[in-house]
Formats: structure tokens, sequence, C-alpha cells
């Protein structure tokens, strides 16, 4: 199943429609799916969305295809390499929602620069998300809430959503639980669900 639903990168630039065998009305993004639980219910439930995800970890990749398999998805596919080498061929506006959930918190200080969230890969979202469009970013690790908190407010780009603490502590009816949100639950570590709208760009 990978070959078929491997997004190809051999050009200068990928257009979304190319990639799916129909035309969905949006496209969406996830950036290290881990497993694949949030993507495939993402599938599922918003059949007219063709979902691109990222995941380098083979394993990851294996458990999604399998969920693919089960549900006989059709409008997800798959980029089994980091991120930013999507971001650099996607066109400026192209995806309609995107999603950064439970990526590695890198907790060491000397490791923070290989954290996801930085300056360069925040101007790289916001030059593929469309306008007032959002980007959901879940993690359960206190410090890098902070750190993402902190960049993404920094942002002249984006806005966080959120006027009452129910709106980032609480996930929401079509955010659905992941195997390392429920992983930090067992352990004791609450989780944040932040919310940015990509502010217009007039």
């Amino acid at each position: 199943m990978l070959p078929k639903l491997t997004v190809p990168m051999d050009g200068e630039r990928l257009t979304p429609s190319d990639l799916f065998s129909k035309n969905q009305s949006e496209y969406w993004l996830e950036i290290g799916f881990g497993a694949g639980e949030h993507l495939a219910w993402q599938a599922e439930h918003n059949p007219d969305a063709g979902i691109i995800g990222c995941e380098p970890f083979l394993n990851g990749v294996a458990s999604l295809l399998a969920k693919i398999e089960a549900k006989n998805l059709d409008n997800v596919r798959i980029h089994n390499e980091a991120a930013e080498h999507l971001l650099a061929k996607l066109p400026d506006a192209s995806i309609k929602k995107a999603f950064l959930l439970f990526a590695d918190p890198w907790p060491k200080s000397s490791h923070h620069k290989r954290r996801f969230v930085s300056e360069t890969n925040i101007r790289a979202l916001a030059r593929v998300l469309d306008d007032n469009c959002i980007l959901r970013v879940g993690t359960d690790h206190l410090d890098y809430g902070a750190w993402i908190l902190h960049h993404f407010l920094a942002s002249e780009d984006f806005e966080w959503l959120a006027e009452q603490p129910n709106d980032w502590l609480v996930r929401g009816e079509d955010w659905p639980q992941t195997r390392y949100e429920a992983k930090a639950l067992r352990e004791d570590r609450r989780s944040v669900y932040y919310r940015f709208k990509r502010k217009s760009r007039h």
C-alpha cells in the first residue's frame, strides 16, 4: 500500500489535488502522526478532506496503513520523511487545516534546536496555510508547551484562539485521543491543546 499512498517528492512543487484519486473539497496536513489514530479518525469523519500525513518512523506508518486498510480510507497520503521537505514543496495557502500533535519535546536544553516548533517552521506553516485556517498543536510536556506558546505568540502570522482555560485544557469532540496522550494520562501528565488561526494576509 505504501508506494501507492506515498507523496512523490521528485518535482519542485506539489499540487495537493494531484495526489488524490478524486478532487477533495480541501486539503489538510498532519505533522508527526505517530501511530495514526488521530489522522485515521479525521479521514474517516471528513471524507471530503484530503489529508497528508508526515511521519519519519516506519512503525508508525505501518500502524496507519493498517487503519487505512481496515476502514477502507481513500483520502490519506503519506510522507515518510521529515515534514520540512514537504512544507517546502507545498504551494502558498494550499492547506485548510493542520495538526502538530505530541511532537518530540527534546527535553534537554542542548537538544532544543531539534524541536519542530521554531521560527523557520512557523513561517513555513504560515506560508502553506490558507487565511483564517486553523492549526492545532497538542503536547503533554510542560516546558515544550510554554515554548510552543512563546514562539506562536511572537509570530505576526498566527492568533491564539483562547479566551478561557478550557480553550486549551479540553480537546473538543472533533479532536480524538492519541496513544501518546493516553500514556501521558496514565503517567499523570496533563496535556494542553492549542488552536492557532492563520491571520489574513490582507
